[in-house]
């Protein structure tokens, strides 16, 4: 069993550090307010964004390993370059503001439990980052990304420390509730834009690119040689890694709704405020608070470390094939200086955002819905792209595949549009 696991394990990569990339903090804050503002009402959003989830990312994935290419680098040599600057741009203000978050729900977290500075915290988590982003070898860098993602047990994990009443989270899961007012589109909105998100596009296309490169995958003429059976592992690893960032969701929109909701907790202002109000409202068996607490901030901690060198990360690839600079985590710094200034600026001004009176909370829902905005054109190009031919070969997006990625679409234009028409009125 041991040996099957290990060598299961293998398979997985990009699709996994992806999957488990989507619950940063700023979407465990985002998940937890959702929970806390409007109960179970929105658990069956976990269930209805698995499939389209699934979809978008295993088109990305696909694009990546079949060009040799990230998605931003297809998109220019196929489509409209001043379509990607804009989305480009968008995604760069919005990242930044995730990372800043991030940075600093991390901090928080360790705070709750170590009784240390704020501002050194950010700082230590801030360098610690850039370090291993920057300076480690590219192969030992994505292993410690993949033990990372372990830090997604948190979640359920917190599930069986409370009191859950299961008939209600059940029908919750699988009957959708829908409000049409703007607080709860807009959190709608929020929760797809974080859940589907254009740097997780970018991330696991270029990630796919990485571990092609690593493997000696990419020739001289710059397409990859790979196999239906490499497209299938590709598969498996994205089907895994989205699977896990759900299960991860649901938990937290299910402690958030049972916990907080319950005792008349509606706002939170970031993940770390969901985990200090945990402590003293979890009942149960002697120290279930503080366990719930530490198990919420090991999480948030854990997933930070991954999701920040993802958002740096992402920027860094989509504005270096914006702008066709040298590229890739596989490269030295000496000979990527534009790929790895990016990186380090966007993690710093990120940093930054925590010292300068910005609102964390605001910023980052802000950040989601602008990600949910992007979303629309990005997967719209995505799936012109994944189901042509001629960019795609052999394995082009079949109908199944077609018709979620469309489905997607549509969703992701119905809530920008549902929340905007709130917001109108």
């Amino acid at each position: 069993m041991a040996a099957y696991f290990k060598q299961f394990f293998k398979k997985l990569g990009p699709g996994l550090t992806t999957g488990a990339a989507d619950d940063d903090p700023s979407g465990i804050a985002t998940y937890s307010q959702t929970g806390a503002q409007f109960g179970y009402g929105q658990l069956w959003t976990a269930l209805f964004m698995l499939p389209l989830i699934i979809a978008v990312q295993e088109a990305c994935a696909r694009v990546g390993a079949v060009n040799g290419e990230g998605v931003a680098a297809v998109i220019k040599k196929n489509y409209s370059s001043k379509i990607l600057y804009v989305i480009v741009m968008l995604l760069l203000v919005a990242n930044t503001i995730n990372i800043g978050a991030d940075i600093g729900a991390m901090a928080a977290a360790l705070h709750l439990l170590v009784p240390v500075n704020f501002a050194v915290l950010t700082l230590l988590f801030t360098a610690v980052i850039l370090i291993l982003e920057i300076f480690i070898q590219y192969r030992r860098y994505a292993n410690i990304l993949k033990w990372l993602c372990l830090s997604l047990i948190a979640y359920p994990l917190t599930v069986f420390i409370i009191d859950v009443p299961w008939a209600t989270v059940m029908k919750a899961t699988f009957v959708p509730h829908i409000q049409f007012d703007f607080q709860f589109l807009f959190i709608i909105t929020g929760v797809l834009g974080t859940t589907i998100s254009p740097y997780l596009f970018i991330w696991q296309a270029s990630q796919e690119v990485e571990e092609e490169k690593d493997k000696g995958l990419i020739k001289e003429s710059g397409k990859p040689h790979i196999s239906k059976q490499y497209i299938r592992n590709l598969r498996i690893d994205t089907c895994v890694g989205m699977i896990f960032s759900e299960i991860a969701t649901w938990s937290i929109i299910v402690v958030g709704a049972a916990v907080l909701h319950t005792n008349g907790i509606t706002t939170i202002n970031s993940a770390a405020d969901a985990a200090k109000a945990l402590e003293p409202l979890v009942h149960g068996f002697p120290a279930a608070g503080f366990l719930t607490k530490l198990i919420f901030c090991i999480g948030i901690i854990g997933l930070g470390m991954l999701s920040v060198p993802v958002l740096a990360g992402s920027t860094a690839y989509a504005m270096s094939e914006a702008f066709s600079w040298k590229k890739g985590l596989s490269l030295k710094l000496r000979d990527a200086h534009g790929f790895y200034g990016v990186i380090t600026i966007a993690t710093v001004i990120g940093l930054c955002i925590n010292f300068v009176g910005i609102d964390p909370f605001r910023a980052l829902v802000y950040a989601a819905v602008i990600n949910g905005v992007i979303a629309v054109p990005m997967i719209f190009i995505i799936a012109l792209v994944a189901r042509n031919e001629k960019i795609m070969g052999k394995y082009k997006s079949g109908w199944l595949s077609n018709t979620f990625v469309w489905l997607t679409f549509i969703c992701m234009s119905v809530a920008a549009i549902a929340m905007f028409f709130s917001f109108s009125h």
